[in-house]
């Protein structure tokens, strides 16, 4: 059941890490869109919504790839932050739901719980 930890954790970085990439994404396709507007107002709404938008992306992301990393390292409060972070994720469809399912199950085994208790691994 360890292994199942690791794929949490995994899992918790790589959607986080795909999250600031769809910042990235929305960010730079929302000032080259500035670009081409001719209303000066526009433009500036868009700026902001840009910014905005990049980071509130940013700010979603960061918990979870602060839950993976504790998760590596057998950290209790990375396992409450990963739970949290999980329900919030169940209602992202599809692929968060799925992560999210599957992280409740595994950080909720009773097997997992204890191996919060020891040292973690040394290979992070």
């Amino acid at each position: 059941m360890e292994k199942h930890i690791n794929v949490v954790a995994a899992l918790q970085i790589g959607l986080s890490i795909f999250n600031l990439l769809i910042a990235l994404l929305v960010f730079t396709v929302l000032k080259v869109v500035v670009g081409f507007v001719e209303e000066p107002q526009a433009g500036n709404i868009l700026s902001i919504v840009a910014d905005g938008l990049a980071i509130v992306f940013i700010i979603i992301s960061v918990p979870g790839i602060l839950a993976g990393i504790g998760l590596y390292k057998r950290k209790e409060w990375a396992r409450i932050l990963a739970l949290v972070l999980s329900v919030i994720e169940i209602f992202s469809f599809p692929f968060g739901t799925a992560i999210g399912i599957y992280s409740i199950w595994a950080l909720i085994q009773p097997e997992n719980v204890v191996a919060f208790g020891k040292p973690g691994p040394t290979n992070f």
